[in-house]
């Protein structure tokens, strides 16, 4: 390499200053003279902190220049280590060993270029050259090729990128929390940051509920608003009711007060719970909301020790836990009434298309099985809620199924514009008792249609029946619609097919990606006034404008499955397992959640799949354990430092068995007067799951462009308030993170370039659309996991192991061509196959000694019984078990077609103009924070 600056414009490919004006649109870095890479990378930490050991070498990048002439000509002395490369302590860190937890790799890494080397040229592949960042024109992209990651760079190439490796790694980030925070988590510390959602932790609730149920964006708020507006941090709870618990963890105990029901503030009306405070002997007690007092009744009476708390407090779970249940008495059920086990209802689409794909005689012969897993309630040895059977194509037929009929009979609305139920009952079932004619009709119906030429569909008239046959039941349920086609059938909830995927990121998106009719929004309503959730499993092979019709789930709580160009032998498994983890797993029904605050802060907005018929109650006709709703949060006033802010969550609902209950969960948060302190107590994945939902909110009241430069630059905003107030004085040219946020320009990368935001060219408008609504109810771990895939190496695995492999960064450069590799993002599964992988590895896998004669069109591995093939199968269950969906296992061999898509996910790397690598948006993050410092 030359010694000195290179002399003329830069060597490599042919880009140079831009010619004539600047093209596209405004929001990439100026088209002018070059801004180049960060100068130098450190993890900040607020002022008086001890400072750890920083991520990687903590110099970070080598230094290009930061205002340089057009050409990228560095300044500086052409010799010795550049500016932003110190040896030693880093700048503003106090020289000596270094305090807290190592981040990152141990010394000995090479720390850059040696001394004398020249500057990175900075209009070189992986910096940010003109026009780069979202919307910017294309840039050649030195990247890796696929499967040659293992070979090292050219001389020149690595002087001039930016390395990868020195940039925060969230494998790395992601390890180290596992190792320093796996484990018991005990919630008596106010304001105590959980573990990642990527930790394995076993939750011990001491007073305050479970992360698992309630996390915070921030755990120390701020006691004046002006130190929140001047981060742009969102302060914002993603609440999952009904979340998961994890082995080893202790059910939620159920309280019985009996006819008086549950004790409350008299004025605010938050529940009894640990906070609380009791005075006047125990005769009083100070609600922690709104600072009132309320009489404790007589029946409620215990007398305080000597430090003030009741003499009873550990044998009554409203006074020591965070989470727990209470029986509801009339008062709180609909017309004061004990509501009906709910039921289960079946809506099976029988026209042409779905006899054709081997839809109805799937479902028909499964679904049997499939009931034996109806949910049932703690302690009850079989499951009260009862079923019901629905078809239609162009008209609707209902079927009844009473266990004293020796045949079921089948009744039909012919007259779809006025919906009504034809049997008093009949219609729906307990399982056991009406066993021998629910299989009766499940063998009779694939024989019925078999010879059906109807094309045309209703769906809104389907739903309908199935709302009416519930509502004359007087309970509440779930509806399963398997649908296959667009419904243009002359009936309520018709639609047109306006499709036009060119509209599709463009400012003009929003006209295909909002309702084309309020129809299905207004069926939604009814179907959540009566308790009736709507489930729809789409099998089609053309626009069904999910953005339409998803609306009718979207608004009840309900989910959406989709399985385009369906095959019964490739994707019926993928479907089963869908429908069997949908029927069997608990859910909360005809559900009101309320979100309760201490004075000083009141929940404002809220995200997911929900209705709100008011301000302050989120009606949900169903809620399950996969279901997250984010609420942001707004301060009225100022906040006491001493004091703490306050959160209970309040859920009403019935359960599987018939019974009304409460479920609580209380939040304690600490308030700070330092900004510092509040950057020190963030939680990151919680950011990201708002971040995304509120996004996704705007794309259809903005156009993507806008919701795009709105997110860097409140990132922008966040990190320039941290350099600004909290850490140590630095160059500018050094990138400076809070260490809970080292991660957010990567994740922020990936939500910009994620299908729900963006989506490339090969995406159909339903697949956009279905992208966005799954995103609305996704809970913390799932986006996660959806922004950031998971990358594991499969061809090295020991056999023995129990642990799932370590993961890989999401990059080209880690995948070789003699490797095997499974990425998952919660929705889509792939197993990568280099060409150069060892013969014996793919004969014990895949029976076939060559990658080039593997059957790559199969789903599911060969069953060999061999332990490398036990093992990867294993692998492959285990990570579908942990995700809320089946994700369908598709193989994906290097070199063909579909390489391209499993690119995509490889979200650290660069695809097209609208995605850049992480290296060129931290890059562009960068430039945008030192705009706002100057």
């Amino acid at each position: 390499p030359p010694q000195g600056p290179p002399q003329g414009p830069p060597q490599g490919p042919p880009q140079g200053p831009p010619q004539g004006p600047p093209q596209g649109p405004p929001q990439g870095p100026p088209q002018g003279p070059l801004q180049g890479p960060p100068q130098g990378f450190s993890q900040g930490h607020p002022q008086g902190l001890p400072q750890g050991h920083l991520q990687g070498p903590h110099q970070g990048f080598p230094q290009g220049p930061l205002h340089g002439p057009p050409q990228g000509i560095p300044h500086g002395p052409p010799h010795g280590p550049p500016q932003g490369l110190s040896h030693g302590a880093p700048q503003g860190m106090p020289h000596g060993p270094p305090h807290g937890p190592p981040h990152g790799p141990p010394h000995g890494h090479p720390q850059g270029p040696p001394p004398g080397a020249p500057y990175p040229q900075a209009n070189g592949p992986g910096s940010l050259g003109p026009g780069m960042g979202y919307g910017g024109a294309p840039q050649s992209y030195g990247g890796p090729q696929m499967g040659h990651g293992a070979q090292p760079p050219q001389p020149q190439q690595a002087q001039r990128k930016l390395d990868p490796d020195q940039m925060p790694s969230p494998i790395q980030v992601i390890e180290d929390d596992r190792k320093a925070r796996g484990g018991p988590f005990y919630t008596s510390k106010r304001g105590l940051v959980p573990p990642l959602v990527t930790t394995d932790f076993v939750v011990h609730d001491e007073g305050i509920c479970s992360p698992r149920f309630v996390r915070s964006t921030v755990y120390s708020v701020p006691c004046n608003p002006d130190v929140l507006r001047q981060t742009a941090v969102p302060f914002a709870l993603c609440i999952s009711p009904f979340a998961r618990l994890a082995p080893g963890e202790s059910e939620l105990p159920l309280s019985d007060f009996g006819e008086e029901g549950p004790v409350r503030c008299n004025r605010c009306k938050a529940y009894m719970c640990p906070l609380m405070q009791f005075i006047d002997g125990g005769r009083r007690f100070q609600c922690v909301f709104c600072k009132g007092t309320t009489e404790v009744p007589a029946h409620y009476f215990a007398h305080l020790d000597h430090l003030g708390q009741r003499s009873d407090k550990f044998q009554r779970p409203e006074l020591c836990l965070g989470s727990y249940e209470v029986v509801a008495t009339r008062e709180y059920c609909k017309n004061s009434v004990f509501p009906n086990p709910p039921a289960f209802l079946f809506l099976l689409d029988v026209s042409y298309n779905s006899v054709r794909n081997g839809l109805v005689r799937l479902f028909c012969t499964h679904i049997r099985s499939i009931l034996d897993e109806l949910p049932k309630e703690e302690g009850q040895d079989r499951s009260r809620v009862r079923v019901g059977f629905i078809t239609y194509s162009s008209v609707v037929h209902f079927y009844n199924i009473k266990s004293s009929l020796a045949q079921p009979q089948m009744l039909v609305v012919p007259d779809v514009h006025d919906m009504f139920v034809p049997l008093l009952d009949g219609c729906l079932v307990s399982v056991e008792e009406a066993a021998s004619t629910v299989d009766s009709l499940l063998e009779q119906i694939p024989g019925l249609f078999a010879d059906t030429r109807e094309t045309d569909t209703v769906l809104g008239s389907a739903i309908q029946a199935g709302l009416e046959a519930l509502k004359a039941a007087e309970c509440a349920g779930k509806l399963f619609v398997f649908h296959t086609s667009l419904p243009i059938a002359d009936a309520p909830g018709k639609l047109k097919n306006r499709d036009d995927r060119k509209l599709l990121s463009t400012d003009k998106e929003k006209t295909i990606l909002t309702p084309q009719s309020p129809f299905y929004n207004q069926l939604g309503q009814e179907c959540v006034a009566a308790g009736c959730c709507v489930d729809l499993f789409l099998f089609h092979n053309a626009y069904v404008d999910i953005a339409t019709i998803g609306q009718v789930a979207k608004m009840t709580g309900g989910q959406v499955y989709k399985y385009t160009y369906f095959q019964e032998d490739v994707e019926g498994s993928r479907f089963l397992e869908d429908l069997r983890r949908d029927v069997s797993q608990p859910v909360a029904f005809d559900a009101v959640m309320r979100v309760r605050t201490s004075t000083g802060i009141r929940p404002t907005d809220f995200y997911g799949n929900y209705y709100m018929a008011n301000t302050t109650d989120v009606e949900l006709a169903a809620l399950d354990c996969n279901k997250c709703i984010a609420v942001e949060i707004k301060y009225d006033d100022k906040l006491v430092e001493e004091e703490g802010a306050y959160v209970q969550v309040a859920l009403l609902y019935t359960t599987c068995g018939g019974q009304r209950r409460l479920r609580l969960h209380n939040l304690s948060l600490a308030t700070c007067v330092q900004m510092a302190d509040m950057y020190r107590n963030c939680d990151l994945d919680t950011m990201v799951n708002f971040m995304a939902k509120q996004g996704v909110r705007h794309l259809l009241e903005q156009g993507p462009r806008q919701v795009k430069e709105g997110c860097v630059s409140k990132a922008a905003q966040m990190l320039a308030a941290y350099r600004k107030h909290c850490a140590s004085p630095s160059s500018s040219g050094q990138l400076i993170l809070p260490e809970c946020m080292k991660l957010l320009p990567l994740y922020l990368n990936c939500l910009l370039k994620s299908d729900a935001l963006s989506g490339g060219p090969e995406l159909t408008t339903d697949d956009r659309s279905f992208a966005m609504l799954s995103l609305c109810s996704m809970d913390v771990a799932s986006t996660v996991a959806y922004f950031y895939p998971r990358l594991l190496p499969l061809h090295d695995v020991d056999v023995d192991a129990v642990d799932l492999p370590v993961a890989l960064r999401c990059t080209a450069e880690k995948v070789r061509e003699d490797g095997v590799y499974l990425l998952e993002n919660g929705i889509h599964m792939f197993m990568w196959i280099g060409m150069a992988v060892d013969p014996d590895f793919l004969q014990n896998v895949f029976a076939q000694p060559v990658a080039a004669r593997i059957d790559i069109d199969k789903t599911a591995l060969l069953e060999l019984n061999t332990p490398i093939s036990r093992r990867v199968r294993d692998i492959v269950a285990r990570v579908r078990a942990e995700r809320q969906r089946c994700m369908r296992l598709t193989l994906v061999r290097q070199g063909d077609k579909m390489e391209l898509v499993f690119r995509q996910f490889l979200v650290e790397d660069r695809h097209g103009e609208a995605s850049p690598s992480y290296v060129d948006f931290l890059c562009h993050l960068h430039k945008e924070i030192r705009n706002l410092l100057s």
